[in-house]
């Protein structure tokens, strides 16, 4: 996006990646389904950022998901709303969009350098930068320079962290890195992980809720994992879940595994005439309580609370699920922390640092998975490449 903005402006650009491809988490972003963004009203879009909103609002204001979708339209990618308010392309795909694009931007000149990996700056100079190569290191000249180097999460594809470093010794505020929609463990029994492991809870409800006197309940599904518990409805509530977890140790979330029905009606049914039935059954044929729903009443409850129909009818209606920890931040689908925007003027340029900008993951935001990762990160693009502009002409009219 900041390349964009610059060559469609007249400034020569070089883009230089790490990877032998440019865009490799762009892409993994897309392979469940390209959900470039999501169509709910502005201030719901913006209340997604939580307490980064002050510093992300003005840049989604000046790219909305709406000029997103346009945006893409321009590039050939139509786009379609989907039953739950997210942004899809119509072929759900990632990469015939960053195709077009790259196609885009070499045709207007943008110069794409692989495999050159950033060792940070020469001498201290800002205007000079010292990369890996293929064929050695080599120092590149520059009049200013966006820096859009991922957060830490999924190394392989080319976020590794590694700049935190080279920022913080230039005095550069840095917050730590922290996983970011992600799972959490939790003390599974042998027995339960080899049976359950990969089994989605479907139609549940999370509650959660802490001493700040935050209250969330939300419905969907997650998924047990060998580990804990994964999955779109633990990734929405993983910035609080990972915060107590910091305060206190661990974090216990309470799982309505039957939110379609009230605690009377089951209470109802239970108690239904006795008959020769174990507790199971029971909880099959009249509930249709099963798999591993059933299963996971019995990893978590005592045989005690399993046979009282009182202590069971109340745990289907609020399981609690103790969380110790969560998994480690290369696991993470994103990650929190990064350069504090305290470090930065509202360009995104680092004020203690004429001409160097920052962009994208690496800045300290999160948000939850539906849309909101890959569209900030565009609007952080476009920021910078517009910041960088500026400081250019500026520099001109100072000379």
């Amino acid at each position: 996006m900041a390349a964009e903005v610059l060559v469609n402006a007249g400034i020569k650009v070089d883009l230089y990646d790490a990877m032998p491809s440019v865009g490799r988490k762009f892409l993994m972003a897309g392979k469940g389904g390209m959900n470039i963004s999501h169509a709910e009203p502005f201030d719901n879009f913006l209340s997604r950022y939580g307490e980064h909103c002050t510093h992300i609002k003005p840049l989604l204001t000046e790219f909305t998901p709406q000029a997103l979708r346009e945006w893409l339209k321009v590039l050939g990618i139509e786009t379609f709303i989907g039953s739950s308010g997210r942004v899809f392309p119509v072929d759900m795909k990632a990469a015939p969009l960053l195709r077009s694009w790259l196609h885009r931007l070499r045709v207007v000149g943008v110069n794409i350098h692989v495999r050159h990996q950033w060792l940070g700056w020469i001498e201290g100079n800002n205007a000079k930068l010292k990369f890996s190569t293929p064929e050695g290191e080599s120092t590149i000249k520059v009049d200013a320079v966006v820096l859009a180097l991922g957060g830490g999460s999924w190394a392989r594809l080319g976020s590794t962290g590694a700049w935190v470093s080279l920022l913080t010794e230039r005095s550069v505020v840095v917050n730590p890195l922290k996983p970011s929609n992600c799972g959490f463990d939790v003390f599974w029994s042998e027995y339960f992980c080899g049976r359950f492991s990969g089994h989605p809870l479907k139609s549940v409800c999370v509650s959660f809720s802490n001493a700040e006197c935050v209250n969330v309940r939300q419905q969907g599904e997650l998924i047990i994992t060998e580990n804990g518990v994964e999955g779109g409805l633990i990734y929405s509530l993983s910035a609080l879940l990972r915060e107590e977890i910091l305060k206190k140790g661990f974090a216990v979330i309470h799982l309505d595994l039957l939110p379609d029905k009230q605690l009377s009606l089951i209470f109802e049914k239970m108690s239904q005439i006795p008959g020769k039935d174990s507790m199971a059954n029971k909880l099959r044929k009249r509930i249709g309580l099963e798999g591993v729903k059933a299963g996971l009443l019995r990893e978590l409850l005592s045989a005690a609370d399993f046979n009282d129909l009182s202590r069971l009818c109340t745990a289907i209606k609020a399981l609690p699920i103790k969380l110790i920890a969560t998994r480690p931040l290369d696991e993470a689908i994103s990650s929190a922390g990064g350069v504090s925007f305290d470090a930065l003027d509202e360009h995104l340029m680092i004020s203690a640092m004429p001409g160097v900008f920052c962009a994208g993951e690496m800045l300290d935001w999160e948000a939850p998975t539906g849309g909101y990762l890959l569209t900030t990160c565009f609007a952080t693009g476009r920021a910078a490449g517009l910041g960088v502009l500026k400081y250019l002409n500026d520099t001109i009219l100072q000379e």
